[in-house]
């Protein structure tokens, strides 16, 4: 499945992390631990903000997580199927891509999905899992074409157009993508090594020149970027100083300020400044895609 068990993640730790007991495998367990994961643990690019090329080991995905962080798609999809392994869930990650708005449909590998096969209940369906879309899917969605709608947001699965024997997972038009197509084989997390470097140093990344968090609920969407604070559905609102920033950080996306130094904290406030007025300034803001 190409899921090492040397990727290992403290299962109670991490369970803790998302406040659920431990249950054996079932459907009703994994809907819990995918809508836990995309409510508790946030998309966010705070460590390529700070200039820094992460680990895509998932165990050091897991430490961060654990340590009130989150990540994007690779840190996010990467952990979590590391936690649903070590729980005994039979897991697939794939090489994906995701596309942005004026972006062609591909495997760019600028996205890791997951798929979930084998359980007891829908023992012929697979099920596709992601918890690192952002403002994607609060539950899993059957590996099957239909139309799906969590929330104010509808989806649709359908057979990829891109890929032979591959998945096209639709976006509804409020999202911050257009959509996501994946593979049948199997990934393993070297595969994501040279554009993981390039979505975190690349000035024309998204992640590079936009600070984003999001964290997806059964309701809605929650997200800033740069010094906008917005909800979906609902309104937008600036944040105009740092406390009031930092606060929406903590309160809103659960990242606890105390996990960075005055420094970078006073870094990442100004960055957002000048991205927030590079946007209002006709600049075009560049939405990450993983």
């Amino acid at each position: 499945m190409g899921i090492s068990s040397s990727e290992h993640v403290d299962v109670p730790a991490y369970l803790a992390r998302l406040a659920l007991e431990h249950e054996p495998p079932s459907l009703g367990a994994l809907f819990r631990l995918h809508a836990a994961h995309v409510e508790r643990v946030p998309y966010e690019d705070l460590e390529v903000q700070l200039g820094r090329v992460t680990s895509l080991d998932p165990s050091v995905s897991f430490g961060r997580i654990a340590a009130g962080r989150g990540g994007y798609c690779y840190h996010l999809n990467g952990a979590f199927s590391a936690l649903l392994t070590a729980l005994g869930y039979r897991v697939t990650r794939h090489p994906g891509g995701v596309q942005g708005h004026g972006e062609e449909a591909g495997i760019h590998l600028n996205h890791l999905p997951l798929t979930v096969s084998g359980l007891a209940e829908t023992p012929e369906t697979s099920w596709f899992v992601d918890v690192g879309l952002g403002d994607g899917i609060h539950e899993p969605l059957p590996l099957r074409e239909g139309e799906y709608k969590q929330g104010p947001l509808a989806f649709r699965v359908r057979e990829s157009e891109v890929t032979p024997g591959g998945w096209r997972f639709d976006h509804d038009r409020q999202g911050s993508f257009v959509g996501m197509d994946f593979a049948p084989e199997t990934a393993v997390m070297p595969d994501f090594a040279e554009k993981h470097v390039e979505l975190s140093t690349s000035g024309s990344s998204g992640f590079v020149r936009t600070l984003v968090l999001q964290r997806r609920d059964a309701a809605g969407v929650d997200s800033l970027r740069a010094l906008t604070l917005s909800r979906l559905p609902g309104g937008k609102t600036v944040l105009e100083s740092p406390a009031e920033w930092w606060t929406a950080i903590e309160d809103v996306f659960g990242v606890p300020r105390g996990g960075f130094t005055g420094e970078e904290q006073d870094r990442l406030w100004r960055q957002a400044v000048s991205q927030h007025e590079s946007h209002v300034g006709g600049g075009r803001e560049v939405l990450p895609s993983a």
